[in-house]
């Protein structure tokens, strides 16, 4: 049993993520030395999703990047297996092969899977997991051609890696790519790099991936059919509460958290999946920090209920075409921007907002800086 008063006997964390991970570490760390039990679908260890479309994807032989260090919570792992239902008042994990995990308190960190622009049967890529990332890297070593669906930071990144590995590559996106999540001029820095590398940008206000003559196309808004050899979607994720349909936790289909991860005082969940109160609303965030952030909170107030509340920081960080931007509260920008460092192409900025709040971005050039463009910044 574990030493802490009035603490669960059993702790049952379904999902192996980074979130589930850190909450199986700030357990341990706050003192608890119960029983933990992991469920995963994925038969590997955690790993660092934010590298799979980054340093996975830029060819060489290095395979190490998405490693994290072996874990250490002595927790027992059910890898390579789902949960598919939830039994709240038996408190009852279900898992895919019939099997039941009882739990005293219970951990949800199922997190996400991408959205796919096709049915079941299009030809098409998508990067979430390591299988998926491997996948398309061991495809684009032979230089096919390339079209990448999505303007935000992951499409950018997979744009990225396929044009540093020499592929023909159009990147299609409903405006100018990153600017809906850094605002205009950010945005702009990575537009002109991306150009200058060879990129082809298609602005479209829909698309699709569609079958013509036994072949997946990307067909556009107006008509337009883009062909190549390689399709990939980037076009947001989807969490996956699936499996929660029938265990009353969902509020409108959302599994929604307290500020301390709390659904119910023995039921948190952390990460992607969870909608959690910051600001003046209530969403997701699917920010790696995000979730580790959240889970140090929420497997805390499992435990102690004077934990404390979460105090939500935004951090977003991105690399593609050889810059590297790392920005510190709230995102899109717009307006000048106070220069901290450097130069305002190159250094870290500032941007104080009208409610008192403010952004921090650092940006780094890897590679010569492009000539850039005059930009229009519209205020917000």
């Amino acid at each position: 049993m574990s030493a802490l008063r009035n603490a669960p006997g059993d702790i049952v964390v379904v999902g192996n993520g980074i979130a589930g991970l850190t909450a199986c570490d700030t357990l341990r760390a706050e003192g608890f030395d119960g029983l933990i039990t992991v469920i995963g679908d994925e038969r590997v260890a955690p790993y660092s999703r934010p590298a799979l479309s980054k340093a996975l994807l830029r060819g060489g032989d290095d395979l190490t990047s998405h490693l994290l260090p072996e874990a250490t919570h002595g927790a027992t792992e059910l890898r390579g297996i789902a949960a598919v239902g939830l039994d709240v008042d038996r408190r009852r994990v279900r898992l895919a092969d019939g099997d039941e995990v009882p739990y005293d308190a219970l951990v949800i960190s199922t997190g996400t899977r991408a959205k796919r622009l096709g049915d079941s049967s299009s030809d098409e890529y998508t990067v979430r997991t390591l299988a998926d990332a491997l996948a398309l890297r061991a495809r684009l070593a032979s230089r096919p051609s390339v079209v990448v669906v999505g303007g935000g930071a992951l499409g950018m990144e997979i744009a990225s890696g396929a044009v540093g590995a020499g592929c023909t590559t159009t990147l299609v996106a409903k405006g100018m790519p990153l600017a809906s999540q850094l605002g205009a001029l950010l945005a702009a820095r990575f537009h002109d790099a991306a150009l200058a590398q060879g990129l082809t940008i298609v602005t479209t206000d829909s698309a699709e991936v569609v079958t013509r003559d036994g072949a997946s196309v990307v067909a556009l808004g107006d008509g337009t059919v883009i062909e190549a050899e390689v399709i990939v979607s980037a076009i947001g994720d989807a969490p996956n509460v699936e499996w929660l349909a029938t265990s009353g936790l969902l509020t409108g289909g959302a599994l929604v958290v307290d500020r301390r991860g709390l659904v119910r005082p023995n039921i948190v969940a952390v990460g992607d999946v969870a909608a959690f109160p910051h600001g003046r609303r209530v969403a997701r965030v699917p920010l790696w920090t995000s979730a580790i952030d959240q889970a140090r909170v929420a497997a805390a107030a499992l435990l102690r209920p004077d934990a404390p509340e979460l105090a939500f920081q935004q951090y977003f960080w991105t690399e593609a075409f050889g810059i590297s931007l790392k920005a510190i509260g709230p995102t899109p920008v717009a307006g000048e921007a106070e220069i901290v460092e450097g130069t305002g192409e190159q250094g870290v900025l500032r941007w104080r907002q009208s409610d008192g709040s403010a952004t921090a971005v650092a940006l780094d050039y890897r590679i010569p800086i492009p000539k850039l463009r005059r930009v229009t910044v519209c205020s917000m």
